[in-house]
């Protein structure tokens, strides 16, 4: 089996047989943020508030949501994340009808309990002596529903929306007003799904999202929940595919750095789209906002889109004197990305990036800019002690403060991707990340 670096959302393919993911800052960088500047499509809702939350499943239920039953309607769902696919789109097919009242939009939920995510249900306990130490002995297993009520103005029919989920542990399943979107089984990995066909605009809707968390499923607290943060997304139809710039920087000298884009259009409509595309870089300040006049800019391209399909378009941008990521000085650009069609603004996005060299030499080692670094690092699990496994962006910020104090310089993030806000802190704090996909490959050291 060959070994997969994976940086960002792309794979570099070795011949060793060990499956990481690593980011030294972000040789890639892929995951862009709104600008939500005037006149854009774009805007990025925070998805936290209003959910209503309860342990089990409904009476009666059995194993019809078991994963085993519905796998084969699950993964199509999100096969461009599975399959990196550039164009076209899986088709809807028959969504599975279980017969699960927690689903339905009528369903009351007055007697849940409400909550704001993020949310882990087993830090809450209670601690019990019985169950094994590698645990927490906190029972984070078991089926968990969470149902949100919220409403889509009239205006925003014709827009293509999203929900984005960083984390849910595990096996999450996620209805729309009753019907089926789909989901995603690994709970450490962040994905979207696309609620289009069942949003209601002008009308309330009611989303419905099922976990379900095996027991002696893993070997340390992952904890149990919508534990990372959710966000809704909503873009024109012509717009940035997710995770949609790519950002490399391929040549560095002291005069000059040539930072390369790799930049997919989506166009949802039913017909034919004739884009222009303009990537400006700027600097970027301590409050991660870009700041003065743009460094270096890539002239309009023009970029022809087919209907329901991808489109690609890259782009070489040179950028004088830059100022290079370190560990010393974590300096950051970011690329804004503006799309437009027939004149009028489609979308726009912030990514943010590092220009830095990375090489390793078998004899010498690890090499930085053209500096050998030796690696003092830890293995750091996801889980915030008594916080549990809800992200918190200032323990997690806290974390780090306590590590650099004592000299770390690198964190392995054991065993699997990390909240993406931890990546963002260590880009902007200047620590070395080793992002690992999972803990095993055909054997699993648990069930």
């Amino acid at each position: 089996m060959r070994e997969m670096i994976m940086i960002g959302a792309r794979t570099l393919r070795l011949t060793r047989t060990v499956c990481v993911w690593l980011s030294l800052l972000a040789l890639v960088v892929n995951m862009p943020v709104s600008s939500a500047a005037a006149g854009s499509m774009r805007s990025i809702e925070c998805f936290n508030s209003g959910w209503r939350f309860i342990q089990g499943d409904p009476f009666g239920l059995g194993d019809t949501l078991s994963y085993a039953n519905v796998k084969a309607w699950l993964l199509p769902a999100i096969d461009e994340f599975r399959h990196f696919q550039p164009s076209g789109r899986s088709p809807l097919q028959a969504r599975p009808k279980p017969r699960a009242s927690y689903a339905q939009p009528d369903f009351d939920d007055s007697r849940w309990r409400a909550l704001t995510l993020p949310h882990d249900w087993g830090i809450e306990g209670p601690f019990r002596q019985e169950y094994p130490g590698e645990t927490g002995k906190l029972a984070w297993w078991g089926i968990g529903w969470y149902r949100k009520a919220f409403q889509i103005p009239a205006s925003d029919a014709g827009k293509r929306i999203y929900l984005d989920i960083d984390g849910a542990m595990s096996y999450s399943m996620v209805w729309l007003n009753g019907h089926w979107v789909g989901g995603w089984p690994y709970g450490y990995s962040s994905y979207r799904l696309d609620l289009t066909p069942w949003i209601q605009p002008g009308r309330e809707n009611v989303l419905a999202i099922r976990l379900d968390n095996p027991e002696e499923s893993s070997r340390w607290y992952p904890g149990g929940g919508l534990y990372r943060n959710v966000w809704l997304i909503k873009t024109d139809p012509l717009h940035v595919a997710h995770w949609g710039v790519f950002v490399t920087t391929p040549l560095i000298t002291p005069q000059q750095a040539l930072v390369d884009l790799q930049i997919v259009v989506q166009n949802d409509l039913t017909e034919e789209s004739e884009a222009e595309v303009v990537t400006r870089l700027y600097e970027m300040d301590e409050t991660g906002r870009p700041t003065g006049p743009p460094v270096a800019s890539a002239p309009s391209t023009a970029l022809h889109v087919a209907p329901e399909c991808q489109a690609f378009t890259y782009v070489s941008i040179p950028v004088a004197a830059p100022r290079l990521w370190s560990l010393r000085d974590p300096q950051r650009y970011i690329a804004i990305t503006r799309l437009s069609r027939s004149g009028k603004l489609c979308d726009e996005v912030e990514t943010p990036f590092g220009i830095r060299s990375i090489a390793v030499d078998s004899e010498k080692g690890f090499y930085l800019n053209g500096e050998r670094v030796q690696f003092q690092g830890v293995c750091m699990h996801h889980d915030l002690g008594a916080l549990g496994s809800a992200i918190h962006v200032r323990a997690l910020q806290r974390q780090i403060e306590i590590l650099q104090e004592m000299g770390c310089n690198a964190i392995r993030t054991s065993h699997n991707p990390p909240a993406p806000e931890l990546l963002e802190l260590c880009d902007r704090m200047g620590m070395l990340v080793m992002d690992e996909a999972f803990d095993c490959w055909q054997e699993g050291k648990k069930r």
